[in-house]
């Protein structure tokens, strides 16, 4: 008896993205290539980069069909397509840049920038083409972390400067341009100019995300990348104890005003395990910050341990999904960093660059 289409869909109906939550097969990311006594030929394609989940899909699919197509060769090729998505009115996107993705805090100190980095990475370890913008021009973070510190100068090219690349990833900050004990005594308005410089001067090459390192704080960069960057979407990073998650609900708040999509909450720091005795504590409190995600509606998108590995790592240069890619953090980071490139993927796609110019002249 011959398959149709329907017999192979509904044997897939229910295999679930683990990422979105959804069927595969209702989310109409399966497309049926060939079909005959010989041969079953699949798509998968995905809207998120997934190269480390390519091999258990094919296998999941495999399995489901061979209850229905035990004597033909069974083919599934898994891949990614990754869009440009809308981002707020008024504001067009950037050349070169599919997706913009801002790591954000209502405080210091919580590992935001740290979460950034690997995020980066890992999205590049998955096959994405990735940027990773400092936007903290008092105290950017990044050239340590990232290993480049006072290493290597951006090599300029006219007016725009060519990013260094740090494990596959694109990157500028102002820590590349001036020493690291040097303050930048500045004011609001050369903050925000510097900033855009930094963005709109820089010679990226085709990205499939930019992942800007927000300052902590609801203050003028934040606000001028709220205005003037097209974002896609934001991630909050906080850790639990209340001091951290009131600042959290505030950058929540300013978030939602400006129409920035918020894509879920890092929760970090949230419990310590003793390395002599395995006890588990959890130094910053339990749990506080479900109440937070109850009451503005965020996802979780994963919790990090207090772990010196973490520290040590992004000291030496060398963040955990490089120094320790089989690591219980790096599988939480490379799954945070799947979870939100996964809900822009479900986001209405930008139609900009389809649309008409218009221009409008006077009657002669």
């Amino acid at each position: 008896m011959s398959l149709t289409e329907n017999d192979i869909m509904g044997a897939l109906l229910a295999l679930v993205d683990p990422y979105t939550g959804k069927s595969y097969v209702e989310s109409k990311k399966v497309n049926l290539m060939q079909c005959d006594e010989n041969n079953l030929k699949l798509d998968v394609v995905l809207a998120y980069p997934a190269m480390s989940q390519i091999n258990a899909i094919q296998t999941a699919f495999q399995k489901a069909l061979q209850t229905i197509a035990s004597k033909v060769v069974i083919h599934v090729n898994v891949k990614s397509q990754i869009i440009a998505h809308q981002v707020q009115p008024s504001v067009s996107l950037l050349p070169a840049i599919k997706n913009t993705l801002i790591i954000a805090s209502g405080k210091g100190g919580v590992g935001k920038s740290t979460t950034a980095a690997n995020l980066a990475i890992a999205l590049s370890q998955e096959g994405a083409k990735v940027g990773l913008l400092d936007a903290d021009i008092y105290g950017p973070s990044q050239p340590l972390i990232l290993g480049l510190s006072e290493k290597q100068l951006p090599v300029s090219e006219g007016p725009l400067l060519h990013p260094l690349i740090a494990y596959g990833v694109q990157t500028i900050s102002i820590g590349y341009l001036v020493k690291s004990d040097q303050a930048m005594i500045w004011r609001g308005p050369m903050i925000s100019q510097a900033l855009q410089q930094l963005l709109n001067s820089t010679a990226w090459g085709e990205l499939d995300y930019l992942i800007i390192d927000t300052p902590p704080g609801t203050g003028d960069i934040l606000l001028t990348l709220t205005q003037k960057v097209p974002i896609t979407g934001a991630i909050i990073v906080t850790t639990p104890q209340d001091v951290a998650l009131s600042s959290t609900n505030k950058g929540i708040t300013m978030l939602n005003k400006v129409n920035i999509p918020l894509l879920g909450l890092v929760e970090n720091m949230a419990l310590y395990t003793c390395s002599q005795c395995g006890h588990v504590d959890h130094i910053f409190g339990e749990h506080r910050d479900k109440n937070l995600m109850s009451h503005v509606g965020l996802d979780l998108l994963g919790s990090l341990p207090l772990e010196a590995d973490i520290q040590i790592a992004s000291d030496k240069g060398c963040p955990t999904v490089v120094s320790n890619p089989k690591s219980q953090s790096a599988q939480i980071y490379r799954d945070i960093a799947l979870k939100a490139v996964a809900k822009i993927g479900e986001m209405p796609r930008d139609f900009s660059s389809k649309l008409p110019k218009v221009s409008v002249r006077s009657a002669t």
